[in-house]
């Protein structure tokens, strides 16, 4: 191996020992195999560049394209010229990809969830990182100052993190700085004909004279220098973790949860929570989250709500910063609900698991009493309750009393404009909400002359009419581009469902927003109700001034369409169906696929005959088996089963080719047999304990398996065909006419029984199933390594010239 290959090897693991101290910063440490894999194409590019060679500025410029190019193929091969070069979309989608990762740091606590912002961060961090360790340290052959972009590495996750192991992960990045100044010094000292420890090593262990003197002061320079700088790297590291200011929030501060301190006031950024909802729906196991009881006759507008996400920026939404305070005795009247719709009050006592750790606390909406010990405070604008301090959900207890909202439909139709303040607040779309969406969003409206009409069309077109199917499969995304590939692909969760529909709602002029939480839960036998990991949901809320925040189920075989959605037009007025609408526009069509005599709801659980019934509901428990599933399953259990049989498999296919055959024709052909099973016979003792010696003739070598292995009675059946074995290889090897003796390979297999039956029950397992010779195999392996690389790292003109002087 040259010196540029073995420094560049030694430049991507410093990389990657020091982006160990990432690891703590995130909730999952996938992301840095995924690293460490670009970072090998990067650095093999580069070793093909500087072979080339290439001018070191072209070199350089070649990895940082090869990085983004992988880049692009990771995270925008939607967006990619042939799914792999970057195009102006991929760099589109690279810049929302930053702007979200750089929200989702300052929003979440430590461990933060993978979001692809995040992951995109700590990928092309790392491999910003090790471009630039491997143009200083190999391609310009200065080592010594890459350290410092090692450190900057080391220190932005000291200076993120709280983990009290923040040491070890110095003692990981540092070790690897170390060993590329090793590297660097070696392959200097190299060039002058000498190996970084001091010469060549002789048979005799004796250094060469006169050059273990030479230049020794030479030899000790990289290693003071690497001293120094380790020394001067560590100071630095201990100082500036300590000098960086105290942030407070999001993943900056895992104590605080992104809640404000104090007891009067404060602020509060909100945790996304559905970065773990895909997650929680595709978990094979339904584990219970929480678990309650309730005074409501019925369950199937309990809905438990987390938080309500109101703010779309074209990327995501996200909730707003808002003020909260200490959890009033009696919370304020609900915003908007007026004396003339009907409500009733229920009881609900909820327990969460012990395992169940949110900032937020699940609520029926909307709560007007919450008994809860512990550090609460409430968030008046959602109504929601969040920990403050580190204060979460895992083993709560508490009761709520809140109110079940019964408006009717004409209520809804006639409810009067909202106040200017939510309109301007809750109809706000971004500017790069493609054109689509609210085009969509008029035509399947179409005939409706109020916000209740367009609303109920809304829901409807996607739970019942539009085609669309239930897929928890699909990839996540709450941005705008996610809204239009699910309006074309017609497939997604919940999370595509209300954000489309909430989306679509404030380009029709309808303050929406955005609830997260889950739906009511599985009855059980003791009259009590079981809330799990698949009830996970987001769904719409739209404000109805006189009612307030009214909830909405667009997402088909999930939940239930309220009641006061069902009642379709309260007059005599034509059916306000879809279907009376234009079909020729090349946009998502609004014609249903089901007679009108079948219920919305209905429609919604599949339940009509006839073509309404095409909607699958095999997803509606969050996902099953998927392909994806049984291949990654399957091949785990290859690993776990098949791969520590390997050594078993091969060792017995070796002794079954040199036992095995046919003596052959020619005296040869019997020769080359009984070397084989010579070989055999070595292999076999190695394997129960006898350790070959190359340097013994072969009588003592199998006088001291006899020996070793108890073989030594003269008489014993092993002793003597191990004794004939040897005597035949001493034919084949030194006699002038040789004559290979018939019937060696049973001489070694009695050879073997013997064995067997002197071993212990463990040794004989360990010789079957992790036989000690099979470490000829990475012998083997190595020495074919070792040949390519000298065929790769030599030129062929140079080999030929050894050739011809030979």
């Amino acid at each position: 191996m040259s010196g540029s290959v073995r420094l560049a090897i030694c430049a991507t693991l410093a990389t990657v020992a020091a982006g160990c101290a990432l690891l703590p910063l995130v909730d999952a440490s996938g992301w840095l195999f995924q690293a460490l894999l670009l970072l090998a194409v990067q650095s093999a590019v580069g070793v093909a560049a500087r072979r080339v060679p290439l001018a070191r500025p072209l070199t350089v410029a070649a990895q940082a394209l090869t990085s983004l190019v992988l880049l692009t193929l990771v995270f925008a091969q939607g967006q990619a010229l042939g799914g792999l070069l970057p195009s102006p979309q991929a760099l589109q989608e690279f810049a929302l990809l930053l702007r979200s990762g750089a929200d989702d740091v300052g929003r979440y606590a430590i461990p933060a969830p993978l979001t692809d912002g995040i992951r995109l961060l700590l990928i092309g961090g790392v491999l910003v990182i090790g471009l630039v360790v491997d143009a200083l340290a190999v391609t310009y052959r200065s080592a010594a100052p890459a350290g410092l972009p090692l450190l900057a590495l080391y220190s932005v996750a000291a200076g993120l993190s709280d983990d009290s192991g923040d040491w070890l992960w110095f003692l990981v990045a540092a070790a690897g700085y170390l060993v590329l100044l090793l590297a660097e010094g070696r392959d200097r000292l190299s060039q002058w004909g000498r190996v970084f420890s001091g010469g060549a090593r002789h048979p005799g262990g004796a250094p060469p004279s006169g050059l273990a003197g030479a230049g020794g002061g030479q030899a000790l320079a990289p290693v003071r220098n690497g001293r120094r700088i380790g020394v001067l790297a560590l100071g630095i590291a201990l100082a500036v973790p300590a000098a960086l200011p105290s942030l407070d929030g999001g993943l900056l501060d895992e104590k605080n949860g992104g809640s404000g301190s104090g007891s009067s006031g404060g602020t509060i950024s909100a945790v996304n929570p559905l970065v773990s909802l895909q997650d929680s729906l595709n978990q094979p196991e339904n584990k219970e989250v929480l678990r309650y009881r309730t005074s409501s006759q019925t369950t199937q507008d309990l809905y438990l709500r987390i938080v309500a996400l109101d703010k779309f920026d074209g990327t995501s939404w996200k909730s707003s910063e808002r003020h909260v305070t200490d959890v009033p005795d009696q919370m304020p009247s609900p915003a908007g609900l007026g004396p003339s719709v009907r409500v009733s009050s229920v009881d609900t006592t909820i327990t969460a698991a012990d395992w169940y750790a949110q900032n937020w606390l699940p609520l029926p909406y909307p709560a007007t009493k919450v008994e809860i010990d512990g550090r609460w405070r409430y968030e008046p604008e959602g109504r929601t309750l969040v920990g403050d301090r580190g204060q979460t959900t895992r083993g709560e207890q508490y009761r709520v009393s809140s109110l079940l909202v019964e408006p009717t439909a004409e209520q809804l139709a006639g409810a009067p404009a909202p106040p200017k303040r939510l309109l301007r607040e809750y109809t706000q779309v971004p500017d790069s909400l493609p054109p689509v969406v609210s085009r969509t969003a008029r035509q399947i409206t179409k005939g409706a002359d109020n916000a209740y009409k367009k609303a109920v069309k809304l829901q409807d077109w996607f739970a019942v009419n539009g085609g669309f199917r239930y897929d928890t499969q699909v990839q996540s995304g709450s941005g705008s581009a996610a809204i239009v590939r699910f309006l074309k692909q017609k497939e997604g969760f919940c999370v595509h469902f209300s954000f489309s529909m909430a989306a679509m709602a404030r380009t029709l002029g309808i303050p929406a927003r955005v609830a997260v939480g889950f739906t009511p839960g599985t009855t059980q036998a003791d009259g009590s109700v079981s809330v799990g990991l698949k009830d996970a949901h987001a769904w719409p809320e739209l404000y109805f001034e006189g009612v307030g925040w009214t909830r909405f189920e667009p997402t088909p075989s999930r939940g239930t369409q309220p009641d006061y959605t069902m009642e379709q037009t309260p007059t005599g007025e034509p059916s306000d169906e879809p279907s009376d609408e234009p079909s020729a526009s090349s946009e998502p069509s609004a014609a249903p696929t089901a007679s009108d005599t079948c219920p919305p709801q209905m429609k919604k659980e599949g339940s009509c005959d006839g073509p309404a019934a095409q909607v699958p509901d095999s997803g509606s428990s969050g996902g099953g088996w998927s392909a994806s599933k049984v291949t990654g399953w399957s091949a785990l259990a290859v690993l776990l089963v098949v791969v520590p049989l390997l050594p078993m498999v091969w060792r017995r296919r070796v002794r079954s080719r040199r036992l095995g055959g046919s003596a052959g024709r020619t005296d040869q052909d019997a020769a080359d047999r009984t070397l084989a099973a010579w070989r055999e016979l070595v292999d076999s003792a190695w394997d129960f304990g006898v350790v070959p010696d190359d340097s013994q003739t072969s009588r003592n070598t199998v006088a001291r398996i006899v020996r070793i292995a108890g073989l030594e009675d003269g008489t014993d059946e092993a002793a003597e065909a191990a004794r004939r074995v040897a005597t035949a290889v001493e034919q084949v090897l030194y006699a002038p006419r040789p004559h290979p003796s018939a019937g060696i390979a049973d001489d070694v297999r009695q050879v073997l029984a013997g064995l067997r039956s002197r071993a212990t029950r463990w040794e004989r397992l360990r010789a079957l199933l992790l036989p000690r010779s099979a470490a000829r195999l990475v012998w083997a392996a190595a020495d074919r390594r070792s040949a390519l690389l000298n065929r790769w790292t030599t030129p062929r003109w140079v080999t030929r010239l050894r050739n011809q002087r030979g």
